[in-house]
């Protein structure tokens, strides 16, 4: 702890996270064994997302701060995070496999993550990639990242596999990679199953996108021993980039499907290289964009500047 140097004259209102009211609220529903915090951790005050495994009541258990589409919830703070840095004077990450709550109703305190001030009455605004809080107006569109220099080439894959409930255990490949997001096909695999994450850590045998144990989209599957392939998009981005590229971004462009996005990253984390997407476009012309957040049903109750604590809550006005 460092030497005191200043007093305020009042204190500090609220931390990211806090309740901003007593009003009523409600936490996402969970059954036994949901939810966890994922393998990066989950960092309070933020959006986030749930996927497979499954709980016990077979709902979506593990949470990360990143993900597609509408956000399963909000991170309350109640003193869950834990300080393990060395020397550090606090922590808002709940660390990997520790049970924790998500809030789908509410009103709480969040910072201004975005380039813009927050005025009351616009929409709170989810990044895909790490469940900051961004503002603008209702049907508005979240911020962007473009690069003038693209493609996007359809990938397969090939290995031999069983699935039991959501878990994929691949016993050989015969060519391609296993990536999040990767469509799934063959004997008695349910229709638009995805590969959500590869079991870790990895066991003797095991390789990264290879051999080894996947949770899979659609649980309460039993599939034998039998040929499974696998259909993905290999996005590569170069020239001149604006903004950084994450996990969940949607894609927009020329001849670039409709709702195509950002499903891993391979050798880029943010600019230039490659990234998994869901859909196998054959596209390479034009610019393409990258949608980094989405719309949540929170609205602005306070003003904030970038940086600054703004107040939400789930409720419209009026």
């Amino acid at each position: 702890m460092p030497f005191q140097t200043q007093v305020q004259t009042q204190p500090a209102f609220a931390v990211a996270g806090d309740f901003a009211s007593s009003n009523p609220r409600s936490s996402v529903l969970a059954g036994p064994g949901g939810l966890v915090s994922g393998a990066a951790g989950v960092t309070i005050g933020r959006f986030a997302w749930a996927t497979n495994p499954v709980d016990g009541s077979g709902s979506p258990s593990q949470v990360s701060n990143n993900g597609v589409g509408p956000v399963t919830g909000f991170v309350h703070r109640e003193q869950q995070g834990l300080i393990t840095t060395y020397l550090a004077e606090s922590g808002m990450v709940i660390k990997p496999g520790f049970a924790m709550t998500l809030m789908d109703s509410g009103d709480f305190w969040v910072t201004n993550d975005g380039a813009t001030q927050a005025l009351p009455g616009m929409k709170a605004f989810a990044n895909y990639a790490d469940g900051k809080v961004t503002f603008a107006a209702a049907g508005g569109a979240a911020a962007t990242a473009t690069s003038d220099t693209f493609t996007i080439a359809a990938e397969t894959a090939s290995v031999t596999g069983s699935i039991s409930d959501d878990v994929l255990t691949v016993t050989a490949v015969g060519s391609g990679l296993l990536v999040p997001g990767e469509t799934l096909s063959g004997s008695g695999v349910a229709t638009g199953t995805l590969i959500v994450s590869q079991l870790t850590p990895l066991l003797a045998g095991e390789t990264a996108g290879g051999v080894g144990r996947y949770y899979v989209s659609i649980a309460g599957q039993t599939v034998a021993s039998t040929t499974i392939t696998g259909a993905y998009g290999l996005l590569t981005i170069g020239g001149t980039i604006v903004g950084s590229f994450g996990i969940g971004d949607v894609l927009s462009g020329s001849s670039i499907t409709s709702g195509n996005h950002i499903t891993g990253l391979g050798t880029g984390t943010g600019k230039a290289g490659t990234y998994y997407v869901s859909v196998g476009d054959t596209a390479s012309s034009g610019t393409v964009t990258a949608s980094l957040g989405i719309e949540t049903k929170w609205y602005a109750r306070s003003t904030g500047n970038v940086g600054e604590l703004v107040m939400i809550s789930s409720q419209p006005l009026g």
